[in-house]
Parts: C-alpha cells; structure tokens; sequence
C-alpha cells in the first residue's frame, strides 16, 4: 500500500497515516491479519518521525483497527472491525460536513454513492 503523505498539510502526519490505513482496510488494499511495515520501516519510508508513525498505529489499534502480536509485529485486525467511537455519530458529522459544503442533497447522495461504490469488492 502506498500511502500519500502531505507534510504541508494543517492535518497531523499521524492522522493522515490514519486515516490512508482506514480507507485501504474498507477498500480491500490491506486484508485482514496482513503485516504492516514495523514503525521504523514506516517512518524511513515517509520520512517522518518514529512517534509520529508510533502514534497513528497506537490511535489505530485503540480503535480497532490494528493488533499488535509478538512475533509478527502490527497486523490489520479481523474484520469487522469495532471502532471504539459511535460510528452513526462520525457519519453524522461527515455528512453535515458534506451538506454544509454543498447544500444540494442530490450531490450530496451521488458523492455518498460513489464513495460506498469504492469500497465494494470485486469478488461478485
């Protein structure tokens, strides 16, 4: 997985780590069980700080998403994976975000559907 890291951005290094993880876990680009680079590879590989990569998987396997096993290092978790914050409150967040952006619920809806077509596998 190659993730896209803007050390420009306002947003913190480590949220962007985390938030690429997340998308490439629904997308279908990381399986479940599959080993992540240790958090030294990762941050060689992005030029960033080690605690800074330490902290995105740290957030990563509070919520959920990530175990951590002696002896393979940090894995995906299995799914479905149970995110320790109220999913229907973050949707409900995003999704005035979106509307508030472009108050046009039909764009809105097609944004929406494009998005959740994303994460559809093509093993149908």
């Amino acid at each position: 997985m190659i993730l896209e890291i803007d050390p420009h951005s306002e947003e913190p290094i480590y949220l962007q780590l985390r938030k690429q993880i997340i998308i490439g876990i629904a997308r279908g680009d990381l399986k479940p069980n599959e080993q992540l680079p240790t958090v030294r590879q990762f941050a060689d590989e992005l030029g960033v700080n080690t605690m800074t990569v330490s902290k995105g998987y740290q957030q990563l396997r509070e919520e959920g998403y990530l175990i951590t096993d002696r002896r393979k290092g940090t894995l995906v978790a299995p799914l479905p994976v149970t995110s320790k914050k109220t999913n229907e409150e973050n949707l409900t967040l995003l999704l005035a975000e979106l509307y508030l952006a472009d108050p046009d619920e039909e764009t809105v809806q097609e944004k929406v559907q494009k998005i959740l077509t994303s994460f559809r596998k093509d093993d149908v």
